[in-house]
């Protein structure tokens, strides 16, 4: 069956305020459906830039593992911001985070040099409130972004420093899949990342990124980064205290600049987090729910959450 006419049969509801949705009755067979169908899937999500597909039954983390892997190819991540339960390879649970504490809006390891170009999430337990996966579309982001803070970001870039602890975030085995010293280094060479050992033993890294990238199909320019997400005045005002309280200005687990070290004011983190806002669709998830993301065109997030919730990843078709 042709992607053409695989998608025509393929009926996507399209609704204001909400991410394009495919509603299915339940295959017996998800991960053969998920093969039949694949080129299908795929060109919907190029067209919409994500698709959320309703009905596919998806009950445990194998069956789950084996939908994905017959959507695209799965890579590891490396460079991790907080831990997450590795399933199996390139599957993992969602990111370790508060659950009264959102996560705003960001693009999956935009600092990396090889980021991936497709996000997939499962939901095999839907929260009892909130927990919902929102997404943006950045070239809309981009054009509603002031033009004059667009072209600061252009010329500079964006800058991500983080430093390694056991407390917060990912610790050096989380990030790097080792804590052997030699092999953190050779990684951070490779991969244009500065680093230093802090005197007790820490681990502080630099590394200076595009903020606006193009598509790499359709050449589109994408408002492509965590600079907001990974800043200090994102964070809860309290934990912001306290983390400076604990580590000092300096020394935040992860913090952001303009890629020539100048800082970002909350002020431009307040904009660029209210224009992710006005371009926001969401959809609370039901068990079973598969979604696809387009990660270079779409933005996701995740609301707070109350109950238990539990939502399968996975990272794949890598892109430099």
């Amino acid at each position: 069956m042709s992607s053409s006419s695989s998608t025509s049969r393929l009926n996507v509801d399209i609704r204001p305020g909400k991410p394009p949705m495919l509603r299915i009755n339940a295959p017996d067979d998800a991960p053969r459906w998920a093969a039949e169908h694949r080129d299908a899937l795929r060109t919907l999500v190029a067209e919409h830039g994500s698709l959320l597909v309703r009905g596919l039954g998806l009950r445990d983390v194998a069956q789950t593992e084996a939908v994905f892997r017959r959507l695209g190819s799965l890579m590891p991540e490396m460079e991790a911001f907080a831990p997450r339960r590795r399933y199996a390879q390139g599957v993992y649970s969602s990111s370790k985070w508060p659950p009264n504490q959102p996560m705003c809006m960001h693009h999956e390891l935009s600092y990396a040099l090889e980021p991936p170009s497709l996000m997939l999430f499962a939901c095999l337990t839907a929260a009892a409130s909130g927990g919902a996966t929102p997404v943006a579309d950045s070239p809309a982001v981009l054009d509603a972004l002031p033009a004059d803070l667009v072209e600061r970001f252009e010329q500079a870039g964006w800058l991500l420093i983080r430093n390694y602890n056991e407390d917060i975030g990912a610790s050096l085995a989380d990030a790097f899949g080792t804590d052997d010293r030699g092999a953190v280094e050779s990684y951070c060479r490779a991969h244009a990342i500065d680093f230093e050992w802090r005197p007790d033993g820490a681990l502080r890294t630099r590394q200076r990124r595009s903020a606006v990238v193009p598509h790499p199909i359709n050449g589109r320019r994408c408002w492509f980064n965590q600079i907001a997400f990974l800043n200090e005045w994102t964070l809860d005002p309290e934990l912001r205290e306290y983390l400076v309280d604990v580590y000092g200005e300096d020394a935040l687990p992860f913090n952001t600049r303009f890629g020539n070290g100048d800082p970002i004011g909350a002020d431009i983190v307040q904009t660029i987090n209210e224009t992710y806002q006005a371009h926001t669709v969401c959809e609370r998830w039901e068990a079973g729910d598969l979604l696809l993301v387009d990660n270079i065109r779409t933005a996701h997030a995740r609301e707070s959450f109350e109950g238990p919730r539990e939502v399968v990843v996975a990272m794949a078709d890598a892109v430099h």
